[in-house]
């Protein structure tokens, strides 16, 4: 079987299979497959698929046919221009994050320690150590997670302090000019309806946080006051529709709250000021 062939097949089977994108993701998994980027099968596409290339790509097949996410076989995915190793102890990495990172580049351009909290894959400290002259650290409970996230930072040469812990609770009072995390916020109410790939696979802990979504971040709150140091930055993800129940729980003792919007329109990122101690 040729090339051309594989790819008209695994098309098929993928479209047959309600996955979306089927020719984009026959044309990933069959690239991986054989060890060569997409673009070699527009320049060879009489090549024979060799036996090996035809059992990995049929198993990656079988393996997106039972909804297991590309990025989880691939084992990798981009965010802000870099690949990122993945396996599915830690979240995919969204394009919708990297208005995160903007938000921290625009906001704390002088920022010289930043904690990345809940750092999961370890795609935003890596970013940011390799963005910014800031010294980064970053926590997560997980230790599969961090096992992941040292990978990357090595990979990428960023210098980033990697510690166990929940939240922030391993750092020092007032030791840090920013905070920002990425942290769980999915209502446990939509679980029903979020797709396969993402209920079936993804870790429910890097999601789900509680009937409205909103179950960590007071406690996540309460840690920034601490750490941040006076006139720092809080800078977090959210979803839909929690933006004003951010507000209110930043209200009582940051200043300049405001919330950046994603290509769609939705409330994604939220950042504070922290005020000075009472």
């Amino acid at each position: 079987m040729d090339l051309r062939t594989a790819l008209v097949q695994g098309n098929q089977l993928l479209k047959e299979g309600g996955i979306a994108a089927p020719r984009l993701t026959a044309e990933v998994l069959l690239a991986h497959a054989i060890g060569k980027p997409r673009q070699y099968f527009y320049a060879h596409p009489e090549e024979e698929l060799t036996e090996l290339g035809w059992i990995h790509y049929g198993r990656y097949l079988h393996q997106r046919l039972g909804h297991k996410p590309t990025q989880y076989i691939t084992k990798t995915q981009e965010f802000w221009g870099r690949e990122f190793h993945l396996t599915p102890d830690v979240l995919i990495p969204r394009p919708e994050t990297e208005h995160l990172i903007e938000t921290v580049l625009a906001e704390c351009p002088g920022a010289k320690r930043i904690v990345d909290v809940g750092t999961g894959s370890g795609a935003i400290a890596v970013t940011l150590a390799l963005e910014t002259a800031a010294e980064l650290f970053a926590t997560d409970i997980s230790e599969a997670a961090l096992k992941v996230a040292r990978g990357n930072a090595k990979t990428h040469s960023a210098k980033v302090s990697f510690l166990r812990c929940n939240l922030a609770e391993a750092l020092a009072s007032a030791s840090v000019d920013a905070l920002v995390s990425n942290p769980p916020y999915v209502p446990e109410a939509d679980r029903p309806s979020l797709e396969p790939e993402v209920r079936d696979w993804e870790p429910a802990g890097a999601l789900f946080a509680g009937a409205d979504g909103l179950a960590l971040y007071p406690a996540l709150i309460a840690g920034a006051y601490r750490v941040v140091r006076p006139g720092g930055h809080f800078i977090a993800e959210m979803g839909i529709h929690q933006s004003a129940a951010m507000i209110q729980l930043l209200s009582a003792s940051w200043i300049n709250i405001h919330v950046i919007k994603d290509l769609a329109g939705i409330d994604r990122v939220i950042s504070a000021t922290r005020t000075k101690a009472v």
